[in-house]
């Protein structure tokens, strides 16, 4: 489970974002990240029996992002990030970028997953899969239990004009102009908190197993 003293941390951050703060704080910040590894360490073993294609050797260390933020080219030039990212859990073979994503924020948790922004190239055979193969995609994006925990899919921004070569009469426009096809579930804090919190949040992701399958199986 993610610790209160995890959350308290990155609260005092938030009001504190400046350099002097974080190294008089910094065995609180190494106290929160071990806590968000081990909680990574729970989620991909609990992840794993819904995802049979992610791999043995993910290092739940490797999977917790930077808390220092990249201020070469932003005009924001606090140091550090006001949250833990969880990522490189990538389902199936075909593409690093499909898989899993935990955002860990004080009141703006959620958890992930899917294909965000794809490259042009798998953008193409992804809107090629669901010209010719919507009704698997809808199957997954419709279902009650997946609408009730990521709402409606095609509400994800789209493009303004339709993708040359398509129909923009034809029934599943609304899905081949998606920039991304990803799907996201927000936490309470209190649900972090909670002892079962990874398999809480892993059963959450386990609903978007199937949309990685129909994205990995678009790039092939």
């Amino acid at each position: 489970m993610i610790q209160s003293a995890t959350l308290d941390f990155l609260k005092d951050l938030a009001q504190n974002n400046n350099r002097e703060w974080f190294q008089d704080n910094k065995q609180r910040f190494e106290a929160a990240k071990e806590n968000v590894i081990a909680f990574t360490s729970e989620l991909i073993k609990e992840l794993k029996n819904a995802d049979p294609s992610l791999s043995s050797d993910i290092e739940p260390k490797k999977c917790v992002m930077r808390i220092y933020r990249d201020i070469r080219f932003s005009l924001d030039k606090t140091p550090y990030k006001n949250n833990f990212g969880i990522s490189k859990l990538p389902s199936g073979v075909k593409s690093e970028e499909i898989g899993y994503y935990v955002h860990i924020q004080p009141g703006a948790s959620f958890a992930g997953g899917g294909y965000w922004m794809p490259q042009a190239e798998h953008l193409k055979a992804i809107r090629q899969e669901i010209d010719y193969n919507a009704d698997d995609l809808k199957k997954i994006i419709d279902e009650p239990g997946f609408k009730k925990l990521f709402g409606e899919f095609r509400n994800q921004e789209q493009l303004k004009s339709v993708p040359r070569g398509y129909d923009p009469t034809g029934d599943n426009i609304d899905l081949i102009k998606l920039k991304s096809f990803a799907a996201m579930h927000s936490f309470t804090d209190a649900e972090l908190l909670k002892d079962d919190s990874p398999k809480r949040v892993a059963a959450v992701l386990a609903n978007i197993y199937p949309l990685t399958v129909f994205l990995n199986n678009a790039i092939t």
